[in-house]
């Protein structure tokens, strides 16, 4: 039997039709923007020195060179080229930082995922950040990278103080994100210190701005209340994880970064006579945690703290939908214990209790102080030893996000 041109053109039509709707519904899931944590983010340097610190230094690079994370820089002796160029320099009266004499530092790729996904452009697996939560959207929910999957960097060393281009930028990237996809209110994904980040920017929307273009906060191991690890960086260093890097090597970069004295612990968490550091003559409470400082010849570490303790003390709701994610029952440390006879220069015992290896338990949980202060949903959950990098990667955790932005 001959169709009609009609009913062909009527079939057609309905064809297309739904073709389109399919399309178009899939592509109603709420965009993602990742806000990465600290060290989360690709840095990038060009040099033009006048001097080193060690003849294998290079004075000179004609264009930007990625410098985190290049593992390459990290080897010995190179590696005191790489704090020397990586490290940040502090002025006591302006409260601001900059970089070394003669280093230019950039973070590249604004709004491309690829630059938190991968922290080494190689993709070599030590490099990996968000790629996995990445793939996963790619893949199974058929997100577009640099379209409805963005990336927002940002110089990780500095406090919230120092990135408030940051925080523009990053309303200008949820706008755009929001226009270019149909206008769908926005996921914002964040890790670690990314939560507490993420927190401060939608602190300082309206909630009319809010209400139109996020629509919801999902964060992974937030640092709410900072973490005595911290503390522990300031003292001895940390080898991020890899057995060939030196603590006390990398500490020299690391002291210099105020987003560390952010992260330590807030007095919304600690009470003032609990004991951080135990010593044979002295124990310091958290109320003597300037002292302990100065005592082991960090002393701008307090005066990070002081320019950027307003905005851990400014505990309001985010005021959008909320899923706080972290991991539990991963050995953290809580308290620095230097054995009778040894000198405060030493290298402590570390006193563990639970939290997910990196933040404590009573500072991932900060979130849910927030149950009964917004009218938005607040979804939390905890994944036992799973810990503060895993969460990145977990299949359980994966399936949740996955679930959450499906519909």
């Amino acid at each position: 039997m001959r169709l009609g041109l009609a009913n062909i053109l009527i079939f057609l039509f309905l064809t297309i039709s739904l073709t389109y709707t399919y399309h178009f519904k899939a592509n109603q899931r709420s965009p993602v923007i990742l806000i990465p944590g600290d060290g989360g983010s690709q840095v990038e340097a060009k040099i033009n020195k006048t001097s080193v610190v060690h003849y294998v230094c290079e004075k000179v690079s004609s264009n930007f060179f990625n410098i985190w994370l290049n593992l390459e820089l990290l080897v010995p002796i190179i590696i005191d080229c790489w704090i020397d160029n990586m490290k940040l320099l502090y002025n006591n009266e302006t409260r601001k930082t900059t970089n070394s004499d003669g280093v230019e530092i950039q973070i590249p790729g604004w709004g491309d995922p690829f630059v938190v996904e991968y922290l080494d452009p190689s993709k070599v697996s030590p490099g990996s950040y968000f790629k996995d939560i990445a793939n996963m959207l790619v893949k199974d929910l058929g997100y577009i990278r640099n379209v409805s999957l963005r990336g927002a960097p940002y110089d990780f060393r500095k406090g919230p103080n120092e990135n408030n281009e940051y925080f523009v930028k990053l309303k200008s990237l949820v706008e755009e994100t929001y226009a270019i996809n149909n206008n769908q209110p926005i996921t914002m994904l964040a890790h670690s210190m990314g939560g507490p980040m993420s927190l401060i920017f939608l602190q300082n929307q309206s909630q009319k701005w809010k209400d139109k273009y996020i629509k919801m906060l999902i964060t992974l191991a937030g640092a709410w209340g900072g973490s005595v690890k911290a503390l522990k960086v300031f003292a001895i260093g940390d080898d991020l994880g890899a057995y060939l890097l030196r603590e006390s090597i990398l500490k020299d970069q690391q002291i210099t970064s105020p987003s560390l004295g952010w992260l330590l612990p807030s007095k919304l968490f600690w009470k003032d006579n609990e004991i951080l550091v135990e010593t044979q003559l002295k124990n310091y409470t958290f109320a003597d945690m300037r002292q302990y400082l100065i005592d082991i010849n960090v002393p701008n570490g307090w005066e990070f703290r002081k320019d950027n303790e307003k905005f851990q003390l400014n505990f309001s709701p985010p005021g959008v939908e909320l899923h706080c994610l972290h991991g539990i029952s991963v050995d953290t440390v809580e308290k620095l214990f230097y054995k009778p006879g040894m000198s405060i220069d030493g290298y402590p015992q570390l006193i563990t209790g639970d939290g997910d290896g990196t933040v404590n338990l009573r500072s991932l949980r900060g979130c849910t102080y927030w149950n009964d202060k917004q009218k938005q949903k607040i979804y939390y959950q905890s994944f036992p030893r799973i810990n503060h990098m895993e969460i990145l990667r977990n299949s359980t955790v994966l399936d949740y996000i996955r679930n959450v932005l499906k519909f």
